[in-house]
């Protein structure tokens, strides 16, 4: 998923798809730990993915604070 695409998503979806990005990425986990996951690179895609919605919702809840503050 691109960052733009990450960007236009609400804060209650981005939460939700950054569940399921992690769920995912358990999943992957022990498919690797049992030997299933043939397809390794979708671990660093899944990791990354989830490092780009958890970036862009801190971002949204700062905004959020600050516009509280003003």
């Amino acid at each position: 998923m691109k960052t733009s695409e990450i960007r236009v998503l609400s804060i209650g979806e981005l939460q939700t798809r950054l569940s399921d990005a992690r769920n995912e990425m358990m999943n992957l986990r022990f498919q690797v730990v049992t030997g299933q996951l043939t397809d390794t690179s979708r671990l660093r895609i899944t990791r990354r993915n989830i490092a780009r919605m958890e970036t862009v919702l801190t971002e949204r809840l700062r905004e959020e604070t600050r516009e509280g503050e003003a």
